[in-house]
């Protein structure tokens, strides 16, 4: 089994994701997503590292979809939640191949999954393979210059009280392992690859993708009590997530 591959934390993830998503699909990245992406009745779009799927759900039903995630046991949730008979799921590893024909895509996506993908930039290529000519490649990311797993946190000026995000590492290309279950010694491991904003770019153009628009998201939640203020704003600076649109030319 590959080590990017989560089945070994698929139910733990299925149930925090459930079959719409967590909070933050559902409030800040989906309706991101509509702004950017709206498949029409006779596209196709392709999820690269679909999970059980949520993606499938907020496209409107007529629009051909294909799901692909390392995790059989994730695309296994995946098939059995949804019955759309437009809609597939196949069982692969990005970074090696897609299962698919090239050039049958008018869209495609990898929500909050390409970050735990070793060698994201062959996933990019591939994905690029995939898409018609015009045919766009939507990336969702946990912001990679203020989300970088163990290499940042929340800290707070004690005498100004300004809530800020300490950043120690930012330009290494980085492989993190994660803790499914922080405290338990058998806990299985997740792995995070970080990479720099301008590793993605230097991907996307060498596959042949323009970049068209980019997004920098903010949570949308709201904190109470003595330290609001500073926790409000201090949201509101940093955001969570960056989502890339890119679009394939003919080259």
């Amino acid at each position: 089994m590959s080590k990017t591959s989560w089945s070994p934390v698929a139910k733990w993830y299925g149930g925090i994701v459930g079959v719409d998503g967590h909070y933050f699909h559902q409030h800040v990245i989906f309706p991101a997503l509509k702004q950017l992406l709206t498949p029409q009745p006779g596209s196709i779009v392709l999820d690269v590292g679909c999970g059980q799927g949520i993606y499938a759900r907020t496209i409107p039903p007529p629009v051909k979809y294909v799901g692909i995630d390392i995790s059989r046991d994730l695309i296994i949730a995946a098939k059995k939640i949804d019955t759309n008979p437009a809609h597939q799921y196949f069982v692969a590893d990005a970074t090696q191949s897609l299962p698919v024909s090239e050039t049958s895509f008018d869209h495609a996506v990898s929500i909050l999954a390409l970050q735990n993908m070793a060698n994201a930039d062959s996933v990019i290529s591939h994905v690029a393979r995939a898409l018609k000519v015009g045919g766009s490649f939507t990336c969702v990311l946990n912001h990679p210059a203020f989300r970088i797993p163990r290499q940042s946190s929340w800290g707070q000026d004690p005498a100004t009280k300004i809530e800020y995000r300490q950043v120690n590492r930012y330009l290494s290309q980085l492989e993190i392992p994660i803790n499914a279950h922080p405290g338990d010694q058998r806990s299985p491991v997740t792995w995070s690859y970080h990479q720099p904003i301008s590793y993605y770019f230097t991907a996307l153009k060498r596959a042949g993708l323009v970049t068209t628009d980019l997004l920098e998201l903010t949570s949308d939640k709201k904190s109470v009590g003595k330290a609001a203020r500073a926790e409000n704003r201090a949201r509101r600076e940093f955001p969570l997530f960056l989502v890339i649109q890119a679009v394939k030319i003919n080259i």
